[in-house]
């Protein structure tokens, strides 16, 4: 059998998804053992020993100043931003994209202007935001909204404007009107590719999170990786990198068991 009529059942896909993942731990081991055999102090690639030691400090003791577990506060606030934005920017994208995907007259005005600024690089509008805005939670919820929902409204208004022409004629036969159109016609098939688009928004709001945080902020999970950098504290980072990871893990596949049971025909399932 060719491998491209090859199907794999879910066990053997986890196998084989897991594989890589244990080649690169594997991996990272070795090259840490190895340079720790060369200079025990080393700080570049700690041992799974260092990290626990490093990490204990802000999983389960209280700060003295701040009277919190920093690794449970820093995440804390780091998904209260993400959320924040992810939500902002979704709702945007929904009743935006609608309107501009069912309205050729209002796509044609203002589909270049969203289209400019997704194009622009949202990183380099951070200092605008700051100035703006401030330097507290508004701006950093603020850039992950301009960083992710224009490129989302785009996405929706294109599979939206291009449903088949003959639901539309047939909707305005049984006297539909626009507002109806885009509420029984539009809006049902919408819905999944709104979630794929969340989902792929996912990266990057962790990004723009992660960048407002080590900017101007006092928590959050890129706040404590770019405090830490000065000091070489790969312990710390690394647990943090590979903690930012998981979470991200989790909520993509939350999204996309969302979208298989809400949108069972979405994904080819007969009911």
């Amino acid at each position: 059998m060719r491998w491209v009529n090859r199907n794999m059942r879910r066990n053997d896909r986890l196998v084989a998804g897991a594989i890589p993942i244990l080649i690169l731990v594997i991996g990272y081991l070795i090259m840490a053992a190895q340079r720790h055999a060369a200079n025990p102090s080393d700080k570049i690639l700690p041992l799974p020993g260092a990290m626990i030691q490093g990490m204990a400090a802000l999983v389960a003791q209280r700060d003295p100043l701040s009277g919190t577990f920093l690794f449970w506060t820093d995440t804390l606030a780091s998904l209260e931003r993400l959320g924040m934005g992810l939500g902002i920017a979704t709702i945007m994208a929904l009743l935006v994209g609608l309107v501009l995907g069912v309205l050729p007259p209002v796509r044609a005005t203002f589909g270049p202007l969203v289209t400019g600024i997704a194009v622009i690089p949202p990183i380099a509008l951070l200092p605008i935001l700051f100035i703006a805005l401030g330097l507290g939670e508004t701006a950093k919820v603020a850039l992950i909204v301009v960083g992710i929902a224009p490129v989302m409204i785009r996405d929706i208004t294109d599979h939206v404007a291009a449903l088949p022409r003959e639901q539309i004629i047939k909707a305005q036969t049984l006297g539909a009107s626009s507002w109806q159109i885009m509420i029984r016609v539009a809006l049902p098939q919408a819905m999944p590719r709104l979630l794929q688009a969340v989902r792929l928004a996912l990266g990057p709001a962790w990004v723009f999170l992660i960048s407002a945080e080590a900017i101007a902020s006092d928590t959050g999970l890129g706040y404590r990786i770019f405090l830490v950098r000065r000091y070489l504290s790969m312990d710390v980072i690394i647990p943090y990198v590979a903690w930012i990871a998981l979470l991200a893990i989790v909520m993509d596949v939350a999204l996309d068991q969302a979208s298989k049971r809400l949108f069972p025909w979405a994904h080819g399932a007969s009911h």
